[in-house]
């Protein structure tokens, strides 16, 4: 499969969703002329990171949710995926009609049918005001855990899941899906550069997300795309480096700017069975029965 990564430069807080939806379409359109099947834009692609500031004002906080998909502003995007016969994979704020709301990413065919939802589960940052920031991360205050798991489906021949961001750094993500047999996680992220509590990490913000993306994939025998959004975002940087990275864990191509780009891979899904009928072939190799702590305990304890 070819599957194209849509990274996104940076959405302002004034930008309208038409806007955006725009440069989402002359991206889908640079990938129907690169040969691309299935094109994965990032997290939250719609909006600004929205999580960075402080809000009470619900109606304020609604506004950058989506409470249809698609909608009236997003429709374009839909209509003209399914005219160009493209799939892709869209991260956006989702508010459900029970007033749930979750940090999504939905897969939709190429005839424009959505096939897979997901709702993020590793909500980093923090409720809680803390202005001591230069800028908040307050994802805990405006999502929801993710209540679906992480399911995967057959999507045009290959086994296909999907995370968030964060969810990119916790190896139990792609071990439920890799026990699904996943060949293809489509990732979508906004990573600040700096990190306010553990500012002594900025420097490593590119290799830390690598890191995780090649170890995830390799250790699940799955191809990852993981896609930006990047730039200076409102006063934030943030970082780019959307990646395709094989079973092998090698880097297949890598965006080389901040702004909207699109990189394109030929993601051989033979590549995956190689690894995951030898080195990790879990039927064979794993042993659960040793693994119990990893579900009955959250919070490590060393040692009396």
């Amino acid at each position: 499969m070819i599957v194209a990564a849509a990274q996104l430069g940076p959405i302002q807080r004034a930008d309208r969703r038409a806007d955006v939806v725009k440069r989402l379409l002359a991206l889908l359109h640079e990938a129907k002329a690169r040969g691309a099947e299935l094109v994965v834009f990032p997290e939250l692609a719609l909006t600004t990171f929205f999580p960075r500031w402080w809000m009470e004002d619900q109606a304020e906080i609604d506004a950058f949710f989506e409470t249809e998909m698609p909608g009236p502003e997003t429709k374009p995007l839909f209509d003209e995926a399914r005219r160009l016969g493209l799939g892709f994979c869209l991260g956006y704020a989702e508010k459900t009609a029970d007033g749930h709301r979750y940090n999504t990413s939905l897969l939709v065919d190429a005839s424009g049918r959505g096939v897979l939802k997901y709702r993020k589960i590793h909500l980093p940052g923090h409720a809680e005001h803390e202005p001591w920031r230069p800028f908040q991360h307050l994802e805990k205050r405006y999502f929801e855990v993710g209540d679906l798991g992480w399911p995967v489906t057959r999507y045009s021949g290959a086994v296909v899941g999907m995370c968030i961001c964060n969810d990119r750094r916790w190896p139990e993500t792609y071990r439920v899906m890799g026990l699904q047999g996943v060949e293809l996680v489509l990732l979508g992220y906004n990573t600040p550069i700096h990190h306010p509590p553990a500012p002594e990490q900025d420097h490593l913000a590119g290799f830390h997300n690598h890191l995780s993306m090649q170890a995830g994939a390799y250790q699940n025998a799955t191809w990852v795309v993981g896609v930006a959004k990047a730039g200076r975002e409102e006063g934030c940087d943030l970082l780019g480096q959307s990646a395709i990275v094989a079973p092998s864990g090698e880097i297949v191509a890598m965006a080389s700017t901040v702004g909207d780009e699109l990189i394109v891979a030929r993601c051989d899904l033979e590549r995956c069975r190689g690894y995951k009928e030898t080195m990790f072939n879990f039927a064979k190799h794993r042993r659960p029965e040793h693994y119990r702590l990893i579900v009955e305990r959250t919070g490590a304890i060393p040692p009396a």
